[in-house]
């Protein structure tokens, strides 16, 4: 951990160290603002290390995930940001400053912006807890090399069910996509591209009731919701793509969210705590993906910029001995 990241009086922190938190660190950073970006994680990222290829981003035709985040992190670092790991506890204001707490210290800054992002939403069906590490995984980039010459599941029909069903026949000798829809959600580039993959096999109208076997996964008990007719698939491996969940349950009732528990903002990305910024997936959205993670992304370090110019033109004396003492504390 950065040693003096505790005693410094920051202009910026930002929680999440994703897509979208590396681009408010890029802004803040160009903006010459002392800038920390804070993550859990040994490394940043986010989903972006989950993910095996992007070729939808602007100007880029095609890049790893891990690459791009390689990429984000080195240009941010070339500006001055300083990143540091920690498990966030809570965020809160105190005076004209904003504190953001882990388990064992407290970041003192004028501005806070948080890109938390989510985790996979769970099936929620008997099994897959027992089995997990077993054969459930969420992540077919971190684990899809453990099940070579396997027969594989993906639950799911969207983007990254169908992309990473796609990628998991490099390793599986046959890939069942198991959808609860007679059509998958996904871009009809990605279906085109699974579907003309031998090694894949859909299965439509159909949702899974329990993954079952001995020591790992060794079968899926599945119902064809058309029929009501059970089946079973025989598998060693089920990779779960159904949603998401955001990273938003540190944040009190004085942090809006909507039904999901995403968080909620204005269009400056700012939410009812002024110099409190939200941008990427724990937000509230329509669409999720790297391009608009971003854009939300520079329109609340933008905005936060413009609140630390005002803040430090109208500040008195006393706001600053008292953020002073602050920082002492923290």
């Amino acid at each position: 951990m950065t040693d003096f990241a505790q005693t410094t009086d920051w202009d910026v922190v930002i929680v999440g160290a994703g897509p979208a938190g590396m681009a408010a660190a890029l802004y803040t950073g160009r903006a010459k603002l002392k800038t920390l970006l804070l993550d859990r994680m040994g490394a940043g990222g986010g989903q972006l290390l989950n993910t095996e290829l992007i070729e939808d981003y602007p100007a880029i035709k095609s890049i790893t995930g891990s690459q791009m985040a390689t990429d984000f992190e080195e240009q941010i670092r070339e500006f001055g940001v300083e990143v540091t790991w920690g498990e966030v506890t809570g965020v809160e204001a105190r005076g004209n400053r904003r504190v953001v707490k882990t388990d064992d210290t407290e970041y003192v800054s004028k501005t806070v912006i948080l890109t938390t992002g989510g985790l996979p939403r769970k099936l929620g069906v008997p099994g897959e807890v027992e089995f997990a590490g077993r054969g459930v995984s969420y992540c077919a980039i971190c684990d899809g090399a453990f099940f070579k010459n396997q027969v594989l599941a993906v639950i799911g029909g969207g983007d990254s069910a169908v992309e990473e069903a796609t990628f998991l026949t490099r390793y599986g000798e046959k890939v069942y996509i198991v959808h609860r829809r007679d059509e998958w959600r996904a871009q009809k580039l990605l279906q085109e591209r699974a579907l003309a993959n031998p090694k894949i096999v859909p299965v439509w109208n159909t949702v899974v009731e329990e993954i079952g076997g001995a020591e790992k996964v060794q079968s899926l008990r599945t119902r064809n919701l058309q029929t009501g007719e059970e089946g079973q698939l025989e598998v060693g491996g089920v990779f779960i793509y159904v949603g998401f969940m955001p990273n938003s349950d540190i944040f009190g009732p004085e942090f809006p969210k909507d039904d999901s528990g995403f968080l909620l903002t204005d269009d400056k990305m700012e939410t009812p705590i002024p110099g409190i910024y939200v941008s990427g997936d724990v937000r509230s959205q329509y669409v999720r993906q790297i391009s608009n993670a971003v854009g939300d992304a520079t329109t609340a370090a933008v905005a936060a910029t413009r609140y630390i110019e005002e803040l430090d033109a109208t500040a008195s004396p006393e706001e600053a001995e008292a953020a002073e003492r602050l920082i002492v504390s923290a």
